[in-house]
């Protein structure tokens, strides 16, 4: 048995950010050699980030990428570690480890399962490396293998399952790097947040550890890293049983955080010369502390979505808000469910960061909000970084505003209400001048629904331009599913933080923040104000008792189409056979029509989609063309399938 102090570190990059990739890489060398630390698992795409995406096919990224990578192996002096980067090998761009001990590089290790599912696209960048493919090439000025390689350093053996590879497990590396002598795997990864997933994840390597006898670690990105998804950190490692014995930080706003243990690694037989060894004289300190004992299973809150959507949100927008350099944050406060969930959001960011950075933390990595690094707490920090305006039409109640005010006040943000009416009336007599007649409700009820939704915007884009702020876009996933969002009205924005969930979700989430509220942070009772509302665009008279469910169907109902229909991609008829299995006590007819109404508002409802603001993927799937869900803008409309159902 050889023990080992293994260490693995969640990094928090930037696509091209290189001054910034280059010093976070480089403290986790610093402070593994400061921690004892002599096998350090780094993760995947480390040197130019995960989200470069065609620029990974650009020469000059993978130029700078090399010279990143020359830069950093003489710094591995007592370490044994991989830099991940983009590498060109006989005319082919593949996603590789570059694998370095003791100042040395020792060999490179493609990926050889890329992914393509969901939010991936790799395919279109890199090429896989095929199993058990060895060649001899040139790296830096030196002579090394490319390949399916496992490194023999006496009682150490390590060999790599690069993210993917962990995934698809009929093909993954791990039986084949035990059967040739490997006690230890590394894992690096870019595994973006979705809930439940940190689960899987240790799952997957619990089960290679404990049946092939072998230790485990694995190393993931932290943060928002390119703007549409945010790595979650919880990097890990696993004993030979597949015992979890160490956990590293989840949603940490420090750019580095480096997890530790000392794991006893079972002895393997010698494995003399055979193709794809790289044997090396670096030898591990020996170690006379016992190995880390297990850990009892993860954090409660790790199991509950909304604890984690809440953690998860909080620091994609606080990276959003540094890496776009923006001046804080601008809502359109409407007193309803979805702007008050992005205020409540900028307020935990707020409370979650400077619970770890403390606010001058906070001000040293916002330093565009002017004034941060002089507010005392974090109340007078708040209105420095959001902004809310409550805009009222005519159709607008004094429930909402009231509510508005009520969440404003509860998170802290600068806030004030205007009348827009009049605006209203001039472009409503504006367009009839035009027309040459009046527009009434009757006969033009979206086209007047529509125009007041759409004044509200160049308010407050004006007063997030004026004070460089970036303007935060309500819209929920279910209306964009149907479409059910006013362009360039509610969809106005940058960024479209809850985008990503469901209206289902999102006001179960804020009742849950109402009563109860994230670990260590607590409730908003405020948002009763909200919650107690049934949810409305107020864009009607108020005698017509607007609702969004009257105007589409239930949230529930919607919801669990819109999943049948995007994540398990089931036509109309299977749709509609879900939702009767969901919903036994519902009389199917209505079923049906709600099913018809459904599959026309999102077959019409493309264009929309495709011109959101960016959202936050936190879901097994989401509906932005850009990510997840690439459809057609013209399309059938699902004529023939909604006959079939009629």
């Amino acid at each position: 048995m050889t023990r080992v102090r293994l260490g693995a570190a969640s990094l928090n990059q930037t696509p091209l950010a290189w001054d910034g990739n280059l010093a976070h890489v480089s403290s986790a060398l610093d402070l593994a050699r400061e921690r004892g630390i002599s096998c350090l698992c780094l993760p995947e795409l480390a040197l130019t980030g995960y989200g470069c995406e065609d620029l990974f096919l650009a020469p000059f990224v993978r130029q700078r990428a090399l010279d990143l990578l020359a830069a950093l192996v003489p710094r591995t002096s007592a370490l044994f570690t991989a830099f991940g980067l983009p590498l060109e090998i006989d005319g082919s761009v593949y996603n590789v480890m570059a694998v370095c001990a003791d100042g040395r590089l020792l060999g490179v290790v493609p990926k050889q399962q890329l992914a393509v599912q969901g939010l991936h696209y790799e395919p279109r960048w890199f090429k896989a490396w095929p199993a058990g493919r060895v060649l001899r090439g040139e790296l830096l000025g030196r002579p090394v293998d490319f390949g399916d390689l496992v490194f023999d350093f006496g009682g150490l053996c390590v060999g790599f399952e690069i993210c993917e590879d962990a995934w698809i497990q009929d093909a993954r590396p791990a039986p084949r790097l035990a059967a040739r002598g490997a006690n230890l795997i590394l894992s690096p990864a870019a595994s973006h947040f979705a809930f439940g997933k940190t689960r899987v994840r240790r799952e997957l390597g619990a089960s290679a550890a404990a049946e092939h006898g072998l230790a485990y670690v694995y190393a993931n990105l932290m943060g928002n890293e390119s703007g549409r998804v945010v790595f979650d950190g919880g990097s890990y490692a696993l004993d030979a049983r597949g015992r979890l014995v160490a956990e590293g930080e989840r949603f940490s706003y420090r750019g580095l955080s480096l997890m530790q243990a000392v794991v006893e690694l079972p002895a393997r037989a010698a494995l003399g010369d055979a193709q794809g060894r790289v044997a090396d004289a670096f030898t591990p300190p020996a170690l006379d502390e016992p190995p880390a004992p297990a850990l009892p299973p993860v954090q409660a809150w790790e199991r509950e979505p909304n604890e984690e959507f809440a953690r998860a949100l909080g620091l994609a927008l606080f990276d959003y808000l540094r890496k776009s350099g923006s001046a804080g944050f601008a809502i359109s406060l409407s007193g309803g469910a979805d702007s008050a969930a992005c205020a409540v959001l900028v307020r935990l960011m707020a409370q979650f960061c400077a619970e770890q950075l403390g606010l001058e933390g906070m001000a040293a990595r916002l330093p565009r909000v002017a004034g941060l690094a002089q507010a005392k707490d974090l109340d007078a920090a708040m209105p420095l970084l959001l902004r809310t305006l409550y805009q009222a039409s005519a159709n607008s109640s004094a429930l909402t505003r009231a509510a508005a005010s009520s969440v404003a006040g509860a998170v802290g943000s600068r806030h004030q209400s205007v009348e827009i009416q009049h605006l209203v009336d001039f472009y409503r007599s504006l367009a009839e001048g035009v027309l040459g007649r009046a527009l009434a409700w009757q006969d033009d009820d979206l086209t007047l629904q529509n125009l007041q939704a759409r004044v509200r915007s160049p308010a407050i884009w004006t007063l997030a331009n004026a004070e460089g702020r970036l303007l935060l876009a309500t819209n929920n996933r279910s209306e964009a599913a149907t479409g059910y969002t006013t362009m360039d009205g509610d969809t106005s924005g940058g960024l479209a933080p809850v985008s990503g969930v469901g209206k289902h979700f999102l006001r179960q989430w804020l009742r849950w923040m109402e009563t109860e509220g994230p670990a260590g942070v607590g409730a908003i009772p405020s948002l009763k104000a909200v919650n107690d509302q049934a949810p409305t665009a107020e864009l009607r008279p108020p005698g017509d008792c607007q609702t969004d469910e009257s105007d589409l169907m239930p949230y529930a109902v919607l919801d669990t189409l819109e999943h049948a229909a995007v994540a398990l991609r089931q036509g109309p008829l299977q749709a509609y056979q879900t939702l009767c299995a969901a919903m036994p006590g519902t009389d199917p007819a209505q079923l049906k029509v709600w099913t018809r109404t459904f599959f026309r508002l999102w077959s019409h409802s493309q264009w929309k989609r495709e011109r959101l603001a960016v959202g936050i993927h936190v879901d097994d799937h989401n509906v932005d063309p850009r990510s997840w869900c690439r459809w057609p803008v013209l399309n059938g409309g699902f004529e023939a399938e909604l006959r079939e159902l009629k």
